[in-house]
């Protein structure tokens, strides 16, 4: 024991630290109640490329704390091209759900009712004609205006703002 206390007595003397400056003892991690109530880490998505059939239904998703995400390019310098590729992808998802849309109408004289007739009828999750929507940013997700038969795209601002809190540290950099 007297060994470890001479190395510590070294490595404060070596940094130039007052002694006491380091604690003698690791911290004990905390305990389980705080652990519960950090929010869990947001996970991000790979979106070039991939698709998805999740579509949520837009009253819950507002619920939820979604937003209605924004349809023009407001960015500038690096963040325009990406920017541009959020917005031009919900476009081009919201225009192929609108013409199997306007397909089911021509057909029964009316459109899907319902979230449920939507995700049969138009998105066919799951069968071989199945829309295959392009994957969205981790803070976004498709959504289905059923008063408007229209699908749009939402925004989890929280999300965002977690993430960047996950990511930017303590130098807030």
């Amino acid at each position: 024991m007297q060994t470890r206390q001479a190395y510590l007595v070294i490595a404060i003397a070596l940094a130039g630290c007052a002694p006491g400056a380091f604690p003698k003892q690791a911290e004990k991690p905390a305990p389980k109640a705080e652990q519960a109530a950090k929010p869990a880490a947001v996970k991000t998505r790979q979106t070039l490329g991939k698709t998805t059939q999740n579509v949520l239904e837009l009253s819950k998703a507002l619920e939820e704390g979604a937003v209605l995400a924004e349809t023009s390019i407001k960015s500038d310098g690096l963040e325009i091209a990406s920017e541009a590729y959020r917005t031009q992808i919900g476009k081009a998802g919201a225009l192929a759900v609108e013409q199997r849309m306007q397909h089911y109408n021509a057909l029964n004289g009316e459109y899907p009712e319902t979230y449920e007739q939507f995700m049969t009828q138009i998105i066919g999750k799951g069968g071989p004609d199945a829309i295959a929507l392009p994957m969205l940013p981790y803070y976004q997700e498709w959504a289905y205006d059923v008063a408007n038969r229209k699908l749009v795209v939402v925004e989890f601002p929280a999300k965002r703002e977690q993430r960047e809190r996950e990511t930017t540290g303590a130098a807030g950099l």
